[in-house]
């Protein structure tokens, strides 16, 4: 890849949601990025299992990374819930559930912030590092006309707040490093399948990760914080 702000080589790699579409094809990305001495993957279905709504695995997931021995350079956080199980996006109030909501923010949001909380500090202080968190155009409370998706599109807005407060303070600690908040674009997946492009460009996985890769590299200190679209453009809050 080309990079406009180059990470140092040997460092570290972690992916968090690698049995996702978007995740899996950011593993097979940086695995073959001469950059990163390892990759680590972290889902459900690995060794350790990580699930974000399990605190433990993330703290175990912490140890791994440290276990390597290898500096962290690149951390994304891949996961999401949109539907499943009998939950679906909310067209209406009338179909708001508590029990639903929180699912949406535990996966959403608390989960990617615990994830913050375990592996932002084994972050360096010294050199270029970038901490991304998937989230979702939906979000956008300027961009928000129609309504409906209640749950999605709140639990990633509020995501998007625990990525700008952890990117002011990771700032703080490291003067290089970059903590951002990113819209994949409508990915061919199962997250996305019962829905329609909504007449936006669809992506195939491994384009997707490019995409989001590419926009990563981009990106500068002064970014840090921001929310950015798979061509680096920055969408409203």
């Amino acid at each position: 890849m080309d990079s406009n702000h180059p990470l140092p080589t040997g460092g570290l790699a972690v992916v968090f949601g690698a049995s996702g579409a978007i995740g899996g094809a950011l593993v097979d990305r940086l695995r073959a990025d001469p950059r990163f001495a390892d990759v680590l993957a972290f889902s459900r279905q690995g060794d350790p299992a990580v699930d974000v709504t399990d605190e433990e695995s993330i703290a175990a997931a912490a140890a791994a990374i440290q276990a390597t021995g290898l500096t962290p350079r690149l951390v994304v956080v891949a996961t999401g819930f949109l539907h499943g199980d009998g939950q679906q996006p909310e067209k209406t109030w009338r179909h708001l559930d508590a029990a639903a909501l929180a699912r949406s923010f535990a996966v959403n949001a608390i989960g990617p912030a615990l994830v913050i909380k375990h592996v932002a500090p084994l972050l360096p202080r010294d050199g270029r590092s970038v901490f991304g968190v998937l989230s979702a155009r939906a979000a956008s409370m300027s961009e928000n006309q129609i309504g409906g998706w209640y749950g999605y599109r709140a639990s990633k807005a509020a995501v998007n707040q625990l990525v700008r407060s952890a990117a002011a303070e990771l700032g703080r600690r490291s003067k290089e490093s970059v903590c951002v908040a990113l819209h994949p674009g409508h990915v061919e997946s199962a997250l996305s399948a019962p829905f329609g492009a909504g007449g936006n460009r669809s992506y195939a996985p491994d384009e997707a990760a490019a995409n989001l890769l590419t926009v990563l590299d981009g990106l500068a200190p002064t970014d840090t914080g921001g929310f950015f679209d798979e061509t680096g453009a920055a969408i409203g809050w």
